[in-house]
Formats: C-alpha cells, sequence, structure tokens
C-alpha cells in the first residue's frame, strides 16, 4: 500500500500511468511490484522486501521496483524454485488502468524470467471506501505458485 501524492509519478508494474498523483515511496512507489516481490520471498521464506532493500539505505531511493523485483526472482532460483504464475490485484479507483494491464503484464513477466500468459494482473476499485475508495491510495495484493526446481 502507498499513499498518492502530488509531485509523484504513478507507476505501476513497471508502467508509468498518466496521473496527477503518484505513489509515495522510498523506491519508485510501485505497489504492484512490490506485492509481487513479496509473495516471492514469503512463499520460499526469504523474508520480505524491507529485508533486502530497506527504505533506510539511500541505495534504494527512486529505484526501480521491476529491477527490486528481478534480484527477488532471482533469490527464488537461488532457493531452488521455479516461478509457474503469479496472480495480482491492484486496488484503485481512478485512473482506469485497463489499457495498461497487457503492458504491465510483459514488464513483470520479463522481470521474472516467465512467459506473460503466466501473469495475470487485474484492477479493482473499492467503491468509494477506505483510503483506496477516496483516492488517497493504492493497494496491490499478490499470490505465486512456486515449483521446486530439478537439476
Amino acid at each position: 500500500m502507498h499513499r498518492l501524492v502530488e509531485g509523484r509519478k504513478l507507476i505501476l508494474g513497471g508502467t508509468q500511468i498518466p496521473f496527477e498523483r503518484g505513489a509515495l515511496g522510498h523506491s519508485d512507489g510501485d505497489a504492484l511490484t512490490h506485492a509481487i516481490a513479496d509473495a516471492l520471498l514469503g512463499a520460499t521464506a526469504l523474508g520480505d522486501l524491507g529485508l533486502y532493500f530497506p527504505d533506510t539505505d539511500e541505495r534504494w531511493k527512486d529505484a526501480h521496483s521491476l529491477e527490486l523485483l528481478r534480484a527477488c526472482a532471482q533469490k527464488v532460483r537461488v532457493a531452488g524454485f521455479r516461478i509457474v504464475n503469479v496472480d495480482s490485484t491492484i486496488v484503485l479507483e481512478r485512473p482506469k488502468l485497463a489499457a495498461h494491464i497487457a503492458d504491465m503484464r510483459e514488464r513483470i513477466a520479463d522481470a521474472l524470467e516467465v512467459a506473460a500468459a503466466a501473469v495475470s494482473v487485474k484492477a479493482k476499485t473499492s467503491d468509494g471506501l477506505g483510503f483506496t475508495g477516496d483516492g488517497s491510495g493504492v493497494a496491490a495484493y499478490a499470490v505465486v505458485a512456486l515449483d521446486e526446481s530439478v537439476d
């Protein structure tokens, strides 16, 4: 989850979305790639995004989240797992994201080194409820399926 603020770019799934506000975060604030990275790390008991890319470390200030996702995918592979698929959901009242979903899927798939067909990105609203509904924030959720690599 990230707060939406003036003066920041809105980046989701590595795609810059035209909008008057963007996500406040230490990196580029890409809530979608952060959720996927945390799902990957969590599924392999490797911790979470903050363990490897803490917001107290200036090296990660304004970092591209697709690069963080790429690094997390590599950690998953080194731990002996293969990424089978990703199912993710963005919760955001506006802007509408349908026109950007295909690009997000491609960028995420590239970072994970999987086919775009293995990456699902859905966009939902919260019908005006909560911080996503009043437009003050964005949330993203993800689950991943992994398989133990066979060498």
